[in-house]
């Protein structure tokens, strides 16, 4: 592995506990500490917990950080709360995602956008070139640290953990000023693996004793191979895959993420109301393979006749069931549940279906 790459604050850790690491988006991380599918089932069954320091935290603020961010996300900001986060996605001009990302008002002109780590530095480029506001817009991804903690049991470890009350939270709820093992956190009700479980946002120095009175607590530290199967069995998007920059939120199914028909305007507008008014040309599907194959990102999805037409844009084998599963980009008029599909792997057209992504676990 070249030196060169970012290190998150558990680097040494992950080196410490015998993890294999490899290099995801120019950062050092873990794939798995055991195995893929031990973690895998240990956030669906018990908890487990990830790092996820790689992710950017950029702030905008300023008189009119409100109006800026309405004008450059998708989603309606209005409906944010100094206790309710959104999701919400950074798009172009022709509607294809820049970004997804998740983004938290922490006072009335200050707000935090939380973006994935390999578009840290693109959305920020980005964010800075949008002229006409009167905001500053700073990347303070170093001083942060991230971890999540996932599965049944995240709720009732955190809670136990805390001096207030976080068993009636709801996704995409934050608290700010949190006290966990004696450090200041923002904690938010949220995660990327289909299950219950919490976000804890801290300084970059804290993060190794946090991480250390979790694992204490006997929950499971888990590498981004678990972290893939599990958002993918919960056919969450990932972007460089199933978003892009070609592909829109209603192609990728994530057209709650957008709010075209509120009178604001913001960027890809025009693309995306006509999207939600007339049907967006493509559609992501779910895919079940029905001969032998693990469909994997890029391969060829054709009909029954062998005409593409589509690509798959994640597959994996299912931990939790053993079935081969992926989602996919298919021209609209080829969509039909059920629907008999071939996926090209390698040399062999191989038989699957389209199914509902709700299916996969």
């Amino acid at each position: 592995m070249t030196t060169d790459l970012k290190k998150t604050p558990l680097y040494q850790t992950y080196i410490d506990q015998g993890a294999k690491v490899i290099d995801f988006s120019g950062w050092a991380l873990p794939v798995q500490f055991s195995s893929i599918k031990e973690e895998h089932n240990a956030v669906r069954n018990e908890v487990g917990i990830f790092d996820v320091s790689h992710m950017g935290e950029i702030f905008v603020s300023g008189e009119d950080a409100t109006k800026f961010v309405q004008y450059a996300l998708t989603n309606d900001v209005s409906k944010l709360t100094l206790e309710k986060a959104q999701y919400t996605t950074l798009c172009n001009e022709q509607g294809g995602v820049i970004d997804d990302l998740v983004i938290y008002k922490l006072d009335e002109s200050v707000y935090l956008l939380v973006v994935n780590a390999g578009n840290t530095d693109i959305d920020f480029d980005h964010l800075q070139k949008i002229k006409g506001f009167n905001v500053t817009v700073e990347n303070k991804s170093s001083s942060y640290g991230q971890l999540a903690i996932q599965g049944p049991k995240a709720r009732e470890i955190v809670q136990n953990l805390l001096d207030v009350d976080v068993s009636e939270m709801k996704m995409f709820e934050f608290k700010q000023h949190i006290t966990l093992f004696g450090k200041d956190v923002i904690l938010s009700q949220s995660g990327y693996t289909g299950e219950d479980g919490f976000e804890v946002y801290c300084k970059s120095e804290d993060t190794k004793m946090i991480w250390d009175g979790f694992i204490k607590e006997g929950v499971t530290p888990c590498g981004l191979g678990a972290r893939d199967t599990l958002r993918l069995e919960s056919a969450l998007p990932l972007h460089g895959q199933d978003l892009s920059e070609d592909i829109t939120p209603y192609e990728a199914g994530i057209g709650f993420a957008v709010r075209p028909l509120i009178d604001e305007d913001f960027i890809g507008k025009t693309v995306l109301k006509d999207e939600k008014e007339n049907g967006a040309s493509r559609k992501s599907i779910g895919i079940e393979m029905i001969d032998k194959g693990i469909p994997r990102t890029g391969y060829e999805i054709l009909d029954s006749d062998g005409n593409q037409i589509g690509y798959v844009t994640s597959g994996t084998q299912s931990p939790s069931t053993g079935k081969s599963i992926a989602m996919g980009l298919i021209n609209k008029e080829d969509f039909e549940l059920d629907k008999e599909i071939l996926i090209q792997v390698r040399k062999r057209q191989v038989k699957a279906k389209i199914v509902k992504k709700t299916s996969f676990k």
